[in-house]
């Protein structure tokens, strides 16, 4: 044994081991363990064993759930939720504090019992997870006490289908859980494959304190179990994972009205500047990327440092990774625990081999690691192409790149080169600096001189291939919430574009003047790239002729858009100056417009015209009222909730109420500081067209709304197919929105697929439009020495 003087002289840990007696104990009591159903655990049928990812060794067997397992739990989450829904917000918090309490009373235990199912240091769990887990109880205990009073009128979702990860278990229970009781929802949730004992031990606690039988229901199983829920019959699906299978749920549930939240994967930058404090950088790369074996979706796994401190930075950083302790996860002194399952290991093993045969080079800790387990080094990756695919792809394991850049516009373009968008951290000393990139990076969550910071008062979710919607907050509480009911318009059908002469359809008059609409893209009229032309008729007679985009003229249009992006920085009275002088200019043009639309055939036109310049200073007024938050979270930091626009907007416009309807998309999207491109009324676009001189003299910048004439959802489906739009609202037919939500897959862009109503009611306005016109951005700020 070591004397004190040695160990002064070395500062080696001596070993620190956790007793894990009282959870032996339990898995050794129950051995087997079956699906928690109304309030009790069924009896396993057919099973599969959870293993210590550290050593190898079994835990438990756990239930493997069958379509017929998730039928009855959502038959029992069914049969309870409006009884949980009639409960005071009072009384369902009551019922989350004492689920808070319990966690707590029991910390210990489920901490030791994640880190054995997990494998991921015990003063992960101890310290940061199942604190975590009981402050979510306790924080939506909160709002649902305050919901009546904060979210009036608003209404539960009904029966939510959850399904969450193996890399923050209990954690992400609590997550998806709390929201969904607080706001009245019944829950069937799966965990995952990996690691199902704290969700069941969570179902314990559960009937422990009495919860109303079937207001929450756990199916274990493996994606199969899964592919069920998504399937059954809820009301939401809620699902943290990888980005491929919330591609295939968002198709899945493409059509069906489920509302849908995607929390996906992430390739997150951290960036440091040189003016940052490099130590603390350095310790901000271990909590971003060594933390929980890298096993984190928001792990700043792209680390990009100025170019005049990068080759200091590397040098600190290689000396801190010689520091880090990698071994058994129950010893309080490891940094660095076990890998979660053989197959993840083979994926980093393979992912990490094939980066260094692309040229990249490999500097990993040489920490002698256990002979048995799921272990990997940490480690990171310098001499990265941009094209080599540690670069690109999600490891999600502990290995991080390190790239170079000189300025600020630079770190910002790399930061922005990614298909993801879930985090980003900010490392300068230079808060104009850092605050000026936090705003430009493509990132649902940014931390400032920070990383991985969570509380369950700030949402917590992503951009473009990250996924959409989010967790904690207020804006995570509001993904569980109903939107008020709005009375469905039946539309008029359209007939199909064509772009044949009309035989037995003249004009009005012996000798009419040609009208022929263009196509209004980047500002200017554009003929469309087909070259035709297609008839617009009113009461069996032409009325004139419109262009018939396709493809090519929606590309072209959303390049334009992109080109707008000045649009977006404009404060918001800029915004609403434009929007005023549009009101105005609309107003001048009042009677022509009534005109257009009684050749139309539209019913009160006039009524129509005068409700669209009332709609244009409406949402003038929001484009600089409709602002964020300050959450209050940890000590020591301000976080803030910013509403950003999304970028560039697909619109698919109803039929009805061509000049209105048209208007009622396009300026919410616009007042937030999106572009868009819409497709006005199939029928009747001719009304929309006459608003380009209205755009040209109310100072519109060219491409922040550019419209594209024709089949409505033969473009809808281009522009819910393009990689280059962030959002798409479609307002049509069921088809037309199952097509919509299915083929926006692509990139997982957000979609509103809206009913047809009375444009001129108070459906027709409201925030609603505006916070689906925007993705909130939650910045995480130092407040304090």
């Amino acid at each position: 044994m070591p004397s004190v003087s040695d160990i002064l002289q070395t500062m080696d840990y001596g070993p620190a081991p956790e007793a894990t007696g009282e959870v032996t104990a339990w898995l050794k009591a129950r051995a087997s363990f079956g699906h928690f159903i109304d309030g009790a655990f069924t009896k396993p049928a057919k099973s599969f064993t959870t293993a210590n990812p550290a050593t190898g060794e079994p835990l438990a067997k756990v239930a493997q759930g069958s379509a017929a397992d998730i039928a009855a739990a959502v038959k029992a989450a069914r049969a309870a939720q409006p009884g949980w829904a009639k409960l005071s917000g009072h009384g369902r918090a009551k019922w989350l504090y004492a689920i808070a309490r319990h966690i707590q009373k029991r910390e210990r235990f489920l901490s030791v019992l994640e880190t054995l199912d997990n494998g991921k240091p015990i003063r992960e769990t101890r310290d940061i997870d199942i604190p975590l887990v009981a402050r979510h109880f306790y924080h939506h205990a909160g709002w649902a006490e305050m919901l009546a009073e904060e979210f009036p009128g608003a209404k539960p979702v009904g029966v939510c289908g959850q399904i969450i990860p193996w890399n923050f278990p209990l954690l992400m229970l609590a997550w998806k859980i709390a929201p969904a009781l607080a706001a009245g929802n019944t829950v069937v949730l799966k965990p995952a494959e990996y690691t199902p004992l704290t969700a069941l031990a969570f179902a314990e606690i559960c009937a422990e304190i009495g919860l109303p039988k079937g207001v929450v229901n756990i199916v274990t199983g493996d994606g199969e179990t899964g592919a069920a829920l998504v399937a059954a019959e809820v009301d939401k699906i809620a699902f943290t994972g990888s980005t491929e299978v919330g591609r295939a749920i968002r198709k899945a549930t493409a059509g069906t009205a489920k509302k849908l939240t995607l929390e996906l994967g992430g390739k997150s930058p951290f960036v440091v500047f040189a003016d940052a404090d490099l130590d603390g950088a350095v310790e901000g790369v271990v909590d971003a990327i060594w933390f929980n074996q890298g096993q984190v979706c928001c792990a700043g796994s792209r680390i990009l440092v100025q170019e005049a401190v990068a080759e200091d930075f590397t040098k600190r950083l290689k000396k801190r990774l010689k520091t880090l302790r990698v071994g058994d996860p129950l010893d309080k002194s490891t940094d660095v625990g076990a890998i979660v399952d053989p197959v993840q290991l083979t994926r980093i093993r393979d992912l990490v081999a094939q980066g260094e045969a692309e040229g990249a080079e490999l500097h990993q800790s040489d920490a002698l690691l256990p002979p048995t387990g799921c272990y990997f080094a940490p480690g990171f990756f310098t001499n990265v192409a941009p094209a080599n695919v540690v670069s690109e792809v999600e490891i999600f394991g502990p290995v991080a790149t390190l790239t170079s850049f000189r300025t600020p516009d630079e770190a910002v373009e790399l930061a922005n080169n990614t298909r993801y968008g879930l985090a980003a951290s900010i490392w300068s000393e230079n808060i104009n600096l850092a605050l000026d990139v936090a705003g430009k990076v493509k990132a649902g969550v940014v931390w400032v001189n920070a990383t991985n910071i969570f509380d369950a008062a700030a949402g917590f979710g992503g951009y473009r291939e990250s996924g959409f919607g989010r967790e904690g907050g207020r804006e995570g509480l509001r993904e569980y919430l109903s939107e008020p009911a709005v009375k469905a318009k039946a539309e008029a059908k359209a007939e199909k574009p064509d772009a044949a002469p009309i035989p037995g359809a003249p004009s009005k008059g012996a000798a009419p003047i040609d009208r022929t609409a263009k196509l209004y893209i980047g500002g200017a009229q554009k003929r469309p790239d087909s070259g035709y032309s297609y008839a617009v008729m009113a009461k069996g007679r032409e009325i004139g002729l419109a262009g018939l985009g396709n493809r090519k003229d929606i590309r072209n249009a959303v390049e334009a858009a992109h080109a707008a992006k000045g649009w977006g920085g404009a404060t918001g009275h800029n915004r609403a100056q434009v929007l005023y002088c549009l009101a105005e200019n609309l107003s001048a043009r009042e009677a022509e417009f009534a005109a257009t639309l009684k050749a139309a055939g539209v019913p009160n036109p006039a009524g129509e015209v005068a409700a669209a310049i009332q709609r244009a200073f409406y949402y003038a007024a929001q484009a600089d009222k409709f602002d964020g938050a300050v959450h209050s979270t940890k000590s020591a930091h301000v976080t803030l909730a910013m509403p950003e626009p999304f970028g560039v907007m697909g619109i698919a416009c109803p039929n009805d109420a061509p000049l209105l309807g048209f208007l009622s998309l396009v300026l919410p999207a616009i007042a937030m500081g999106n572009r868009v491109v819409a497709v006005p009324s199939q029928s009747m676009p001719l009304v929309a067209t006459d608003l380009y001189q209205v755009f040209d003299t109310s100072d519109l910048p060219g491409g922040v709304v550019n419209i594209v004439t024709g089949p409505r959802d033969e473009l809808a489906k281009t522009l819910a197919q393009h990689d280059d739009v962030a959002a798409m609202w479609y307002c049509g037919s069921p088809e037309g929105a199952q097509m919509v939500e299915a083929e926006s897959a692509g990139n997982l862009k957000v979609t509103w697929t809206l009913a047809n109503r009375d444009w001129m009611g108070a459906d027709g306005q409201g925030r609603a439009f505006l916070t689906r016109a925007t993705q909130v951005k939650n910045i995480w700020i130092p407040y304090g020495e």
